[in-house]
């Protein structure tokens, strides 16, 4: 029996329309990442690098085995899920009597996923404590986008998604909580705090990385700005 795989898929537009990509990332079935990829569009639209994402990941996955894509873009899923069907009787019209919108793409992957066993799970991004499959896939887009460099690798080299925003964190406290509330509790990424080497904001990293400095950092570290990148608090203050 060939094992359930887990996935996510994300594309970037830097401009929308602007320089553009795709990326994925493929998990075994406990959601551990084992590979990925991604690829420049040149000058594209954001929905055509989310539409490419799946079809690239679909081409990359055994059609065996059943797979659960993961991906933060209601326009993906609802085109596969819910208007194809409507789509194809109408000509490839809208409900406008428009013409579909990337057409080509969207009839690739229908092919692509006829006899498979596809669930779409959709995972909202840039979130404190998101899926970390998103978050890697949104990195490795987002580099591809801007660099128009193609990608990938294994998991020995995953890309390290940044912090999420400290509004992020803020906005998903609940009601009548406190900053200083949630600290007392422990819970990791869920809060900012002023760093006492230089009054920066540090957070939890929710993935291991590397400093400026060339000495890394664990998953659960505090970390925070360090010129462009992130980093230990006490390289920052040592910037200052």
């Amino acid at each position: 029996m060939v094992e359930r795989v887990i996935a996510a898929c994300d594309g970037a537009a830097k401009g929308n329309p602007g320089p553009a990509a795709w990326a994925y990332v493929i998990a075994d079935g406990d959601g551990t990442p084992q590979r990925w990829r991604a690829g420049a569009l040149g000058h594209n639209t954001n929905n055509v690098g989310e539409l490419t994402a799946l079809e690239q990941l679909l081409t990359a996955t055994d059609p065996g085995a059943a797979l659960e894509v993961r991906l933060d873009s209601t326009y993906t899923r609802d085109a596969v899920t819910k208007w194809l069907a409507a789509w194809k009787r109408n000509g490839w019209k809208t409900a406008a009597g428009k013409p579909v919108a990337n057409r080509e793409l969207i009839q690739r992957i229908d092919a692509l996923l006829e006899g498979r066993d596809v669930t779409f799970v959709y995972v909202a991004a840039h979130q404190v404590n998101g899926d970390p499959l998103n978050a890697i896939a949104d990195k490795a887009a987002s580099d591809a986008a801007r660099t128009q460099q193609d990608a990938g690798g294994t998991a020995a080299d995953l890309p390290v998604p940044d912090p999420a925003p400290a509004t992020a964190a803020r906005s998903r406290r609940p009601a009548g909580s406190s900053s200083a509330s949630s600290a007392s509790t422990g819970t990791t990424g869920t809060s900012a705090r002023k760093s006492s080497a230089g009054g920066s904001r540090t957070l939890a990293a929710r993935f291991p990385g590397t400093c400026p400095c060339s000495r890394p950092y664990a998953k659960g570290d505090q970390i925070t700005k360090v010129g462009s990148s992130w980093g230990h608090p006490q390289c920052a203050a040592s910037q200052a």
